[in-house]
């Protein structure tokens, strides 16, 4: 009979595996829950917004998966463990999600439900039936997702305020934020103007709580007059991923008042006349706010108008009394103070009476000098009058005066008295009037001087007054010219008005005739005839320094040199060091008039040594150019021209005598040698000449210091290669910036740095970064196992390695064969395995590899199993898993141990995964060392046929 065929033989090895790995995973699950979990439980979204629900387990291996919802639904993704699921268009507050996974032939269930519980699966004894934990009582009714809509504060109240609200007294705040939410997320602040008085926070609130109020007590201030108060609602819903939402109420404004206890002080006169207007005024201090206090103000029937003034917090009112007839006899007058709805009132007691002012009469008012006139004074009844301190005989009478008029007698004021007794008191009443007399014109001199004296500029008016009734007309004017003085108006004072002139007084009495004379005095001026500005001199001439100046008075002229006091006088022998500027001053009575006068001293040109030096030296590169300044009034124009050892008349570039930002450059190819200098200006000229030589300061750069330099360990120490140019030749040092370099015959990694180098001659330096590396080859300084000492069937341990080397060393793996599952970092510096079986168990094997070598360590991992699983395997089970272990080694190195690309998340749940380094070496791989041992250099490479494989990540 014919054997079974290869595929049947590879699929009775199969299930040999599958039957030890099952026994394997019932092993596992004995010993760890599992459980499925839907997040989120609880979410805030807009109406119409969308959310992902996420389900997950940590069951290694699900079959299949679930989410379930009534809600529409947009898009799902999926990976080994989880599935996410995105709900669109929500329209209801609530849901019943149901999130399942399919475990070990059970179901994993769970419901989004505030409690958040965990389910557990069932799980089966090795000696008995199924045994459920933790299993709900109805897995599949699921409880509800509550999906609460934001509401936004769009009405946000604040209680109104009191009318008037009395100054250290409490009122309350309250805002009303209805139907926003959730509380939880809502923040209210009441607010004066844009001060925060009270802020609190509704956090922890249920998520179903809508609306808010926040209630404060506030003391009010006189500083919170007018102030507005208001409420700020904040909706925060960033941590939802919707934003902040605010909103305020419309402002309210606060009045606020105190008021004086004391009455107002009511000034008012006792006795008031008939017809008569006197003032009254009303008074009250500690007012708050003093200009919204309402004034009552009345005499009598009569309400008067008064005008208030505000001085801080007192309050003035002012009003005009005016009595009736009707009204005499006793009255009162009435001041009421009103603010904030409370009053303080003042009364006081007015009498009202009448009394006719006395009559006064002249025979005639207007009189010619040498005429007799009378005056007569008389009143009412009960009045006793009197004229010019005669007394009438009886009240009720007249009084008379008689007198011949002269001319002391115009404009006499004649006074007649009159007294009445009223309430106690004498009140006074009087009149005058005034006698005019009629003479001819007198020009005195107080009146009309005969000579003035004004000074120029200020304007004046000309007065020349005479005495005479009617007023006389004056005329001023000069005999021989006929110019007229402006007599009595208001003009400037110029010296063409200075002379004599005659002046003439008229009237119906007569006329009077005065000559008199103006003189006009100025401040002195010096002009630019008599006084120039500039002056030039010539070096070796005689000269005098002379002003003219005019004014009246005439003035007198001094002239002195800035910063002496001698004053300049005479004939000067002129030298340069009488250049400069002279202050000369004219001073007369009415003032004084100063001018500056510039000397300038020209001479012939010359050369300094130090302006003009008779060596230079060029640097190149510097820019700097030869100056040759030659002194001379006017300055000198200075040129330069080759002679020996030049090209002839060739010109040296000089420095301009002023600096400028644009300085022309000195050719590269300037010629040193002998050049000849002339200066030259209109006094004459002088030559000199001058030595020309070329040097250059230090210069480094990449061709003869390069900036990055590399060494190799171990090799014989050598300094930097760097070199400078420059004349006279530059001397180069290097030295390492930080710590020092300590001397060493070979190369160490610890001489990598920074150095600097300098180059330096009489013209300067210069300075390079000198960047240096070293490369060394590769040590593994670390291979460790977590958890040390070994690992259970079912659990995880991570195998970390770390290597130095530079260039950085590329990490990878040897594992012993046919171990699956095995996880690398991006790095490969960490493998990792979850849910260890035996076949983890072994040597692995760290290699790191640069330009200059190889390096490797070993550790060993020991995957220890429970002695339930030994007892009941016997002799039975070893065989069964003997077979099955055939089977699969088979099955490997047929089918998975590939080179190639690998889906990490496709690769946890098949055989591919164990195809990682060193997978298929066992024949011709490197003996095991002891358990975290190290193996040297030389012995750590790869025997031959012992390939090394990869897992490449990929998405899935």
């Amino acid at each position: 009979m014919p054997g079974p065929s290869p595929g049947l033989c590879r699929a009775l090895l199969g299930l040999w595996a599958a039957l030890g790995l099952g026994f394997l995973g019932l092993s596992a699950v004995a010993q760890e829950p599992f459980w499925a979990d839907l997040q989120p439980r609880v979410a805030l979204v807009e109406r119409g917004g969308s959310l992902w629900l996420n389900c997950s387990t940590n069951c290694p291996r699900p079959e299949r998966g679930g989410l379930e919802t009534s809600l529409r639904r947009n898009g799902t993704q999926r990976g080994l463990r989880w599935l996410a699921r995105q709900l669109v268009d929500i329209r209801e507050p609530e849901t019943q999600p149901v999130c399942f996974f399919r475990c070990a032939r059970r179901t994993l269930q769970a419901q989004s439900s505030p409690s958040g519980s965990t389910l557990w699966i069932p799980t089966r004894s090795l000696s008995g039936p199924l045994v459920p934990r933790h299993v709900p009582l109805n897995p599949r009714v699921s409880k509800k997702l509550w999906l609460p809509f934001p509401e936004r504060p769009d009405r946000v109240e604040l209680v109104p305020l009191p009318a008037w609200q009395p100054v250290g007294e409490n009122f309350t705040l309250s805002c009303r934020v209805p139907g926003a939410g959730p509380r939880g997320s809502l923040t209210l602040t009441l607010l004066r103007g844009a001060q925060e008085l009270i802020r609190r926070s509704f956090a922890g609130e249920p998520p179903r709580a809508r609306g808010a109020v926040l209630t404060a007590t506030v003391l009010a201030r006189r500083e919170d007059h007018g102030a507005n108060f208001s409420c700020r609602a904040e909706l925060d819903l960033r941590p939802h991923g919707l934003g902040l939402f605010e909103n305020s109420s419309a402002p309210r404004q606060l009045r606020t008042f105190a008021l004086s206890p004391d009455r107002p002080r009511l000034a008012a006169p006792r006795l008031l006349e008939v017809g008569s207007e006197r003032p009254v005024s009303c008074a009250l201090d500690e007012l708050f706010p003093a200009s919204e206090a309402w004034v009552y103000l009345a005499l009598g029937d009569q309400r008067l108008s008064p005008d208030i003034t505000f001085e801080g917090d007192a309050l003035m009112a002012t009003a005009t009394a005016t009595a009736s007839a009707e009204q005499e006899g006793a009255s009162q007058l009435v001041c009421n103070v009103t603010l904030g709805g409370e009053s303080r009132e003042t009364r006081e007691n007015v009498t009202i009476y009448s009394f006719p002012a006395p009559v006064l009469t002249l025979s005639e008012p207007t009189i010619p000098e040498g005429k007799v006139v009378t005056v007569t004074c008389s009143a009412g009844a009960r009045v006793l009058v009197t004229l010019d301190g005669i007394p009438a005989v009886l009240p009720g009478q007249p009084t008379q005066l008689q007198l011949n008029a002269t001319e002391d007698d115009d404009r006499r004021s004649f006074f007649c008295d009159a007294t009445l007794g009223v309430d106690g008191e004498t009140l006074s009443k009087n009149k005058s009037a005034e006698l005019r007399v009629l003479y001819a014109p007198r020009l005195d001199d107080s009146d009309c001087p005969r000579s003035w004296t004004w000074p120029e500029g200020p304007e004046q008016t000309l007065r020349c007054e005479a005495r005479g009734n009617p007023a006389p007309s004056v005329h001023c004017a000069r005999p021989d010219s006929g110019a007229v003085l402006a007599l009595g108006l208001l003009g400037p004072v110029t010296r063409a008005l200075a002379g004599t002139y005659r002046c003439t007084a008229a009237n119906v009495q007569g006329q009077a005739v005065k000559d008199v004379t103006l003189t006009v005095e100025y401040a002195p001026a010096l002009d630019s005839v008599g006084c120039p500005e500039h002056i030039t001199w010539l070096e070796g001439t005689e000269v005098s320094l002379s002003c003219v100046a005019h004014g009246v008075p005439p003035p007198s002229v001094s002239c002195v040199r800035s910063g002496e006091a001698r004053v300049l006088e005479g004939l000067l022998h002129v030298v340069r060091e009488h250049a400069g500027t002279y202050r000369c001053e004219a001073t007369n009575a009415r003032g004084s008039a100063a001018k500056n006068v510039a000397v300038t001293v020209e001479y012939g040109p010359s050369f300094e040594e130090l302006s003009c030096p008779s060596n230079w030296t060029w640097v190149e590169g510097s820019g700097q150019l030869f100056s040759c300044e030659g002194d001379g009034k006017p300055e000198p124009s200075v040129e330069c021209i080759g002679s020996e050892g030049t090209s002839e008349g060739m010109l040296l570039p000089l420095a301009p005598p002023d600096p400028s930002p644009r300085v022309p450059r000195i050719s590269s190819e300037l010629v040193p040698g002998i050049y000849v200098c002339n200066a030259t200006n209109r006094h004459g000229s002088v030559v000199k000449t001058v030595a020309v030589s070329t040097e250059s300061p230090p210069q480094m750069d990449e061709s003869t210091c390069p900036s990055h330099q590399t060494w190799l360990e171990g090799t014989e120490a050598a300094a930097l290669a760097c070199a400078a140019r420059g004349r006279p030749s530059p001397q180069v040092r290097c030295s390492r910036e930080g710590v020092p370099r300590p001397q060493r015959l070979r190369v160490s990694r610890e001489d990598a740095g920074t150095y600097r180098c300098l180059a330096t001659n009489t013209h300067g330096t210069d300075a390079r970064t000198v960047t240096v590396g070293v490369e060394y080859r590769p040590v593994v300084a670390e291979l460790a196992a977590s958890p040390p000492g070994g690992v259970r069937p079912g659990g995880n341990f991570t195998l970390t390695c770390r290597a130095e080397a530079w260039p950085p060393a590329q990490i990878s793996w040897r594992a012993p064969p046919g171990a699956p599952n095995i996880g690398l970092s991006s790095n490969n510096s960490t493998l990792s395995v979850a849910g260890a079986m035996g076949s983890h168990g072994g040597e692995y094997e760290c290699a790191a590899t640069n330009a200059h070598g190889r390096h490797a360590r070993r550790i060993t991992v020991r995957v220890a199993g429970p002695w339930l699983w030994v007892a009941v395997g016997g002799a039975a089970g070893g065989a069964a898993l003997l077979a099955a272990g055939a089977g699969l080694a088979f099955y490997v190195q047929s089918t998975a141990c590939k080179k190639g690309e690998y889906n990490v998340q496709e690769a946890e749940s098949s055989g591919e995964a164990v195809c990682l380094n060193g997978a298929g070496g066992g024949a011709g791989g490197s003996t095991a060392a002891a358990e975290g041992g190290t193996e040297a250099a030389g012995t750590a490479e790869a025997k031959a046929g012992g390939e090394v494989f990869a897992i490449q990540l990929t998405s899935a």
